[in-house]
């Protein structure tokens, strides 16, 4: 990658039923870059991945969410999968713990079903973005401009549709990780 990320430490928000790829493939480039990638999550110990409709690998929780503070990173990863945002959501640290990103117009890369997790932290209205399909009308309900297109910037937050998106999403992603900070629209209260 072009950017280089050294010294930057991302937190990567998962719990059980995450799609591995969206895990994966992001923090290899993240890591490639520079990054200091840690997987932070509700569920202590390890969490299980998922490869579509099969179970994956297990990977380490480097950091448990009720131990993890949104101040000790510079950036957030949001996998998708469809249960692991849809467990997120209903989370109230991890909703917060997102939240305190978007407060601190910190960067946020999100991928597939990992909106909906933004969605509950009240941090997508006035936004420009894209997801898995399914999530369309969710987003577009909480005030988003919903477009299908491979990979979305607005200000901060880059977003994509699917695992094919990947390449797409990693390059646009440690652009937007390397800018830091951005004006980005505060959560709603």
């Amino acid at each position: 990658m072009a950017q280089k990320l050294d010294g930057l430490k991302v937190a990567i928000l998962v719990t059980e039923g995450f799609e591995q790829k969206e895990l994966t493939e992001p923090r290899k480039a993240l890591d490639d870059a520079g990054a200091k990638t840690e997987i932070v999550s509700p569920k202590p110990g390890e969490v299980q991945g998922w490869n579509h409709y099969d179970k994956g690998d297990k990977f380490p929780v480097d950091v448990q969410l009720e131990e993890a503070n949104a101040a000790d990173y510079d950036a957030l990863l949001l996998p998708g999968g469809v249960a692991n945002p849809d467990q997120l959501r209903t989370i109230p640290e991890a909703v917060n713990f997102v939240k305190s990103f978007f407060d601190a117009s910190k960067p946020i890369a999100a991928i597939c079903h990992g909106p909906w997790t933004l969605i509950e932290a009240g941090a997508v209205r006035g936004r420009k973005m894209t997801s898995w399909p399914s999530l369309k009308t969710d987003l577009r309900n909480a005030g988003a401009l919903w477009v299908d297109e491979e990979v979305i910037v607005d200000d901060g937050l880059v977003t994509s549709r699917k695992p094919d998106d990947i390449p797409a999403f990693n390059e646009k992603m440690i652009e937007e990780f390397a800018e830091g900070r951005h004006r980005t629209k505060a959560a709603a209260k």
